[in-house]
Order: structure tokens, then C-alpha cells, then sequence
């Protein structure tokens, strides 16, 4: 889910003298760019001109249900190029030969879309720093205006993980009537303390040190993303030639890869976002907001992986406590791209606390796709009763 190094690629320009052939904006399997010309914030706050820059692989919207991923922290818009190309493709899990798979890089990103790498249409130069606050309100609703430019009226599947399962959920909020399954992926509802906490130590060393900053912000990031357990099973007591600590030199390696590729303002910005992620906000709190996605009969899986201290199983477990309705899907999946389980929801059993035991049975992805894309599966929708009331 991490994103490894990430490029735009531009629309190969016309042979001199040949005639220019429009480009189709599906199936190209490649990272356009997009002008969606101006663009207003939650805040208020007006970006002069919007660009984003996606890929799409598979069918058009005419042709098959249309997918929708959205990358983490420090991803790009080639999701079936890079970071899920295990998962994007022909016979793969979001399989190109029956549905539209869509990603496009997020509001603040700097892999083509309006960023702070991006020129200030008032003075010729880079945002930087003064770039806007943003949040994943304002990213989905980016992805709204694509999606509008691009004519895809409704989207069978969305799916993120991290920022993206953030952004994911905002999507389907923004839209509910033309979202048929929202999966976040390691995702809060809101952000909580912890992460905060967490985030605003790694934007001092950005503030203070700049790229040096910016790679020890990832380094620390890192070692939330993994276990104890995981870090141990993977290097223990183990050394390099030098004799530093083989996680050292790991950590090491992520930050200065990160600096390679990335920078100190968009990384402030997109951090930022995920600060402020709350879909409650504005919308009477959390429990109302998602019972929004049961009114149109969105249904929602959320996926936790064991081991991520910031948003792991319990904070996808906790997402409120459940709304006041009835919501569609009430599974938790681990997600383990080699060994995919999905828990076993007792039928008729309320979702009551983040301790809750599971069982869990394998996860085919044919099942995976019928979710994402047949609105008959399954024959028969079961709703879990939950608690009236809404976490202070």
C-alpha cells in the first residue's frame, strides 16, 4: 500500500504533419493530466485553476462497472502501474477485463495534481508553503469533479487505504446515491489522538530540519506502520557489515528514498488533511453520516491490518459506535494481499466494542469481485442491529 517511486506520464505528442487523434480518457493504461478550472474549498478558500492527473485501465463507464482507487500518504494516479499492480490487470483482482479501474493523484499531491509544487496562477511560482489547508473533503471532491469531466456517472467500488480509505469514505459521503460499496482500508471515520499526536512530531522535524526532517518524518511514519512483532520476525538482533542495526539501516533507506521523490510542503499539506479527517463534521457526527451511506443502500466493508498501530482492526471496529439504522455490510477483512481473510459477523449480533471476537474464513477473489461489481450479490442483504447512540 505504500507507494514506491511514482511519475506522471505525459500524452505522447502527434508525429510532425500527422493528423492529432483525440485521447480517449478510458483504457488508455497510462497517467494523463486533466484542467477542471476552478475549484472552491470547504473553507471557502478559491484555487484559480484545478488539474488532476489520473490513469484509467479496462472498459469505460458505457461498456462495465467503474472502479475507483485512491492512494495513500505518498502515492501517485498509477495505481495498475506501481503500487497495486498485483491487483489491477486482466484475471487479477480489479479485473481490467470486466470493469473500468480509476485513480487519479489527490488534491495536495505532487504527481500531477494541483499541489504545492504546482504554480501559483497569481504570481507564476510555486505554492510552497502557501498552499491552502485542505482536507479529504476537498479531495473527494476532486475526484467528483474528474469523475464529472470524465463522464462517469456512478462507481460500483471505491477503495483506499490509509489517506486513501480516508478520502474513500468521503467519496461515497459526498455522493451516496452513486456509490454502490465503499472498502477503506486502515482507515478512521476520524482521525484520533493518537495519530495526531503522531503526525504533528513528524511535521516538527519537517518544519525544522526540511529534507532532513522530511526523511526522519518517515522514518518515524514507518515504525507505525508495522508491529513489533513484524519488525522482530524481519530483522531481530541482525547487522550490517558496519554494524548497524539492520532496522536502522532500513529506516534510513525509506526516509532517503522518500526525499528522492517527495518534498517537505506536500507532505505537510497531505498529513494536514488526514489531521482534519472527521466525516462527521457538518454532518451531525459520525453515526449519522454513515447511516447517509444505508439510506441509499451503499454498503461498506471496512478492512483493518493487524499490527498498524495508528489504524489498525480496533479503529476499524470503532467506527462510532454504529450508526442509529441499519447498515448494509458489516464486515472487517485483515488484509494480507498473499493470505486475504474476511471475519464472520454473527448474524444478528451487535457491533458493540473493539475487543468483539472474530472468526475468519478465506477471502476468493472472485468473491471479491462480485462484491465490487454485481448488484445481486449477495442474494440477500443482512443487517447487523446496533446501538442507538453516537461515541462523545
Amino acid at each position: 500500500m505504500r507507494a514506491r517511486e511514482a511519475r506522471v506520464v505525459s500524452p505522447v505528442s502527434p508525429t510532425a504533419g500527422a493528423r492529432p487523434r483525440p485521447v480517449s480518457p478510458f483504457g488508455a493504461g497510462r497517467v494523463l493530466g486533466r484542467d477542471l478550472g476552478p475549484f472552491e474549498l470547504v473553507s471557502g478558500t478559491r484555487l484559480a485553476e484545478l488539474r488532476v492527473a489520473y490513469r484509467h485501465d479496462g472498459p469505460g463507464p458505457a461498456e462495465a462497472p467503474q472502479v475507483l482507487v485512491i492512494h495513500a500518504l505518498t502515492g501517485s494516479a498509477d495505481a495498475a502501474g506501481d503500487w497495486w499492480s498485483p491487483l489491477i490487470g486482466p484475471g487479477l483482482a480489479l479485473d481490467t477485463d470486466r470493469v473500468g479501474v480509476l485513480s487519479a493523484n489527490l488534491l495536495g499531491g505532487r504527481y500531477g495534481t494541483t499541489g504545492p509544487t504546482s504554480p501559483d496562477p497569481a504570481t507564476g511560482r510555486a505554492y510552497g508553503a502557501a498552499f491552502p489547508a485542505i482536507s479529504t473533503r476537498d479531495q473527494a471532491r476532486a475526484h467528483w469533479a474528474l469523475l464529472d469531466a470524465l463522464g462517469v456517472p456512478g462507481l460500483a467500488l471505491v477503495v483506499g487505504g490509509s489517506l486513501g480509505g480516508m478520502v474513500a469514505l468521503e467519496v461515497a459521503l459526498e455522493r451516496s446515491e452513486a456509490v454502490r460499496l465503499v472498502a477503506p482500508i486502515a482507515a478512521p471515520a476520524a482521525t484520533g489522538a493518537l495519530a495526531v499526536a503522531w503526525n504533528a512530531i513528524q511535521l516538527a522535524l519537517v518544519d525544522r530540519l526540511g529534507e532532513d526532517g522530511l526523511a526522519l518524518a518517515r522514518e518515524l511514519a514507518m515504525t507505525t506502520y508495522r508491529s513489533e512483532a513484524d519488525f522482530d520476525q524481519r530483522f531481530g538482533r541482525a547487522a550490517e557489515a558496519d554494524g548497524t542495526p539492520s532496522i536502522v539501516s532500513y529506516l534510513r533507506y525509506q526516509g532517503e528514498k522518500l526525499v528522492r521523490r517527495f518534498d517537505p510542503d506536500t507532505y505537510r499539506t497531505l498529513v494536514g488533511a488526514m489531521d482534519r479527517h472527521d466525516i462527521g463534521a457538518g454532518r451531525g457526527g459520525v453515526g449519522p453520516a454513515l447511516a447517509r451511506l444505508a439510506d441509499h443502500g451503499v454498503r461498506l466493508t471496512g478492512l483493518g491490518i493487524s499490527g498498524d498501530i495508528l489504524y489498525g482492526p480496533d479503529q476499524v471496529r470503532t467506527w462510532s459506535p454504529p450508526p442509529p439504522r441499519r447498515v448494509p455490510t458489516r464486515d472487517t477483512w485483515s488484509c494480507n494481499p498473499r493470505r486475504a481473510t474476511t471475519p464472520s459477523w454473527p448474524n444478528g449480533t451487535p457491533w458493540r466494542s473493539s475487543s468483539e471476537e472474530f472468526s475468519t474464513r478465506p477471502l476468493r477473489r472472485d468473491r471479491w469481485f462480485r462484491r465490487a461489481t454485481d448488484p445481486h450479490w449477495p442474494p440477500r442483504v443482512r443487517h447487523a442491529p446496533v446501538a442507538a447512540h453516537e461515541a462523545g
